[in-house]
């Protein structure tokens, strides 16, 4: 076998492997990236006050982020009962101008921009709310007189460092189904996102404080009964405001890894965590998929393959058995590569990021990922950047589809 023989036989084997793993990648598959605005997480970056620059640094970020394959961004624009756009019910955010209740300058609408840069890539927008968190930080956190907790004080309660609206109250209930309805009526968004905070995660020694709540409410049901179904409630009333408005627009949760151990049910994970959706959180993520009040899960199963207590493999096969026919996309915790790592530590592997990706795409009805958060990507970790743009997201891959929504109207 001559030279030029043997180089163009190995070329072609070379160029058929290759070939063979694009073929093997998802033609639909969601590639979402959270950009957190809380305490200014990933944007806009802390002290950077001028809308010119905050303008230029969302673009940096979507242009990375699109160069690396993603094809959606769940940005942070209620973060704390405040907004990143024009609210007739709250304040600006103090996390855009450094004070509550100040607008951007020079003048711009933040969900406006955010939302059309997104579009113009071909990437979906998907408008992150938090639902209860009221005050981030009391004692230091800017609070605008115009701010929720000033004009009605009885609608909060004081849990830990942090107010929060009272789950059980009807009226402010009301407030944040409003405020939802809003974004959804006023913005061309693809989905409401949610995240795991709804009754707070548990202080040791301390107890949420609301015993006056559960008194006045008359309810036959237990305290942790009478807890979901308040969340239960919200759920509901959100999913219906968003179909009322824009029937195309999605509802999304984004959930702690474990609703319920197996310990503690027998329907539960194989998986041991502290604490709970179901019994500490007191969000019935199951029930929400069974009555199909939401449109996609997004369990946070930010730990490692093979982890002793939480296993990423495990929790991504029960969430694979229970998605009741909505979608399901699982939240990497890519952030925990990032920072000053023990050098046993399973996020200087390489292979963590692409593994995790293999598992999935195991799963006929897991249909992505989304990725916490996006200034880890800043950092390229463990040349993660370079394996989705050369490898696994090589090629680009459409949203996929929700037979049950109807069809968004085409964009003018």
């Amino acid at each position: 076998m001559n030279l030029f023989y043997k180089y163009s036989l190995l070329s072609l084997v070379f160029s058929l492997i290759s070939h063979s793993k694009l073929i093997s990648q998802p033609n639909y598959e969601f590639r979402g990236v959270w950009i957190a605005t809380v305490d200014n997480i990933d944007w806009p970056v802390k002290g950077m006050v001028n809308a010119d620059s905050q303008k230029a640094e969302y673009i940096r970020q979507l242009d990375l982020h699109k160069k690396n394959g993603m094809n959606a961004v769940i940005v942070q624009v209620r973060p704390s009962a405040d907004a990143f756009y024009p609210s007739p019910y709250e304040p600006w955010s103090q996390w855009l101008a450094g004070t509550q209740g100040k607008p951007p300058s020079p003048y711009y609408d933040p969900l406006q921009f955010l939302i059309k840069e997104a579009h113009k890539r071909g990437m979906e927008f998907h408008a992150w709310c938090n639902p209860y968190r009221a005050d981030f930080k009391i004692d230091s956190s800017s609070i605008a007189p115009s701010h929720i907790t000033r004009i009605h004080p009885e609608w909060f309660l004081t849990y830990g460092d942090k107010k929060y609206f009272d789950p059980a109250n009807k009226e402010a209930q009301e407030f944040v189904v409003s405020v939802v309805g809003d974004i959804v009526n006023r913005y061309d968004i693809d989905a409401i996102h949610m995240d795991d905070y709804f009754y707070p995660y548990r202080i040791s020694g301390l107890e949420f404080p609301d015993s006056i709540s559960y008194l006045r409410s008359g309810t036959k049901l237990n305290k942790d009964d009478w807890r979901r179904s308040n969340v239960d409630s919200i759920i509901r009333m959100i999913s219906l405001v968003i179909k009322k408005e824009k029937p195309w627009v999605q509802f999304g949760i984004s959930p702690f890894s474990v609703w319920r151990n197996k310990a503690q049910d027998p329907d539960g994970s194989d998986s041991n965590s502290g604490q709970n959706n179901y019994d500490d959180l007191y969000a019935d993520i199951v029930l929400w998929l069974k009555e199909k009040w939401i449109d996609y899960v997004a369990p946070q199963l930010y730990f490692e393959i093979g982890n002793s207590r939480v296993a990423f493999e495990k929790l991504l096969n029960w969430w694979s058995k229970h998605s009741y026919g909505r979608h399901l996309y699982i939240g990497m915790g890519i952030y925990r590569a990032s920072g000053n790592l023990p050098p046993n530590s399973p996020w200087k592997n390489p292979n963590e990021l692409p593994d995790q990706i293999k598992l999935l795409r195991q799963y006929p009805n897991v249909q992505g990922s989304i990725y916490f958060s996006s200034k880890t990507f800043n950092t390229n970790p463990n040349g993660w950047n370079d394996s989705l743009q050369n490898n696994y997201y090589k090629t680009p891959a459409l949203i996929p589809p929700m037979e049950w929504l109807p069809m968004k109207p085409v964009r003018q």
